[in-house]
């Protein structure tokens, strides 16, 4: 498994949150140090990320790996805007990205690499997927046991693992920890992951609009409506991925269950157009992250339009 890493993967994990707290010092303070070296924190970062490329090639996860590869040269060409840019409206966007990147990626590296917040994570959602599908009518669906799966090894028992639960000291594989989903007391082999809570989704908002210089209370207003919709449309995904599981077991496409096929590529497409209207109405009630996030395209050729002036 840690073949399957450019470089190990606890010094990659430590030089991205050395990243991470540069982006969010050169954000908070003024500075002119960490301005200086707000570059290193994105190469840093970036380098973290594409760590992973390999390993989703492998799986294979061409979607992640693709993802994880733009990682380091998108970090590149944003440290070399950093060093030019001299425009008031650019310098203010890559500030508040500085801000968005290291407040969605610091917490979401403590959940990741603490064992008792990954958990609980887990717990807090698959109940709720469960319930919702059992409410519905599906079958009476609930938690069975937990597991560490160590890298060298076969899954533990959560309370056998003898690993440390508050700081992760040891290599584990992809999937950390999961949780197996029972149905009418009858394993069906569908687990859960951190990755099935759609934190990773909500931290990129919460880091987001958490940044913005605007009034708190609209940010809390924004912070509530992006949070809750996206925490209810993964249950509704989690809860609709287990019922087809459970209707249509023996479907294949190109050798994908119907779980498979749901989990790694249609939900993936339908959350990715979730995001994006979500965005779209975020977007109309903070006209300043619309404004940062235009900016921040520039280089790719997109841009604000300017409004006509009436005659």
């Amino acid at each position: 498994m840690a073949s399957d890493y450019l470089i190990d993967k606890s010094i990659a994990t430590v030089i991205g949150a050395l990243g991470l707290i540069i982006l969010f010092i050169a954000w908070k303070t003024s500075s002119n140090l960490f301005e200086k070296v707000a570059p290193a924190g994105w190469l840093m970062t970036g380098l973290y990320f594409f760590n992973d490329t390999s390993f989703y090639y492998n799986q294979p996860d061409y979607v992640l790996a693709t993802m994880s590869a733009l990682c380091l040269p998108g970090s590149l060409g944003i440290a070399y805007w950093e060093k030019k840019a001299t425009k008031p409206r650019y310098v203010e966007a890559l500030k508040w990205f500085r801000g968005t990147v290291s407040v969605a990626g610091l917490p979401y590296l403590m959940i990741a690499h603490i064992p008792m917040l990954n958990i609980l994570a887990i717990w807090f959602v698959a109940w709720q997927s469960a319930a919702l599908l059992s409410f519905a009518g599906g079958a009476k669906v609930t938690l069975g046991d937990t597991y560490a799966n160590p890298e060298n090894g076969g899954k533990v028992n959560w309370e056998e693992w003898d690993g440390n639960k508050w700081f992760l000291t040891e290599d584990m594989s992809e999937y950390s920890f999961h949780t197996e989903l029972l149905v009418n007391g009858e394993p069906i082999y569908i687990n859960f992951v951190l990755a099935c809570t759609a934190i990773q989704s909500m931290i990129i908002f919460v880091g987001a609009i958490s940044v913005l210089d605007i009034d708190w209370r609209k940010r809390v207003r924004a912070l509530f409506i992006a949070l809750s919709l996206i925490h209810i449309l993964n249950l509704f995904r989690n809860a609709g991925l287990i019922w087809l599981q459970m209707g249509y077991p023996d479907w294949r496409w190109m050798n994908l269950t119907i779980f498979e096929f749901g989990h790694a590529y249609a939900s993936r497409f339908v959350s990715l157009a979730a995001m994006f209207l979500l965005a779209l109405v975020l977007f109309d009630m903070l006209p300043k992250m619309h404004r940062h996030v235009l900016s921040l395209l520039t280089p790719l050729g997109i841009s604000e339009r300017k409004k006509k002036s009436q005659l």
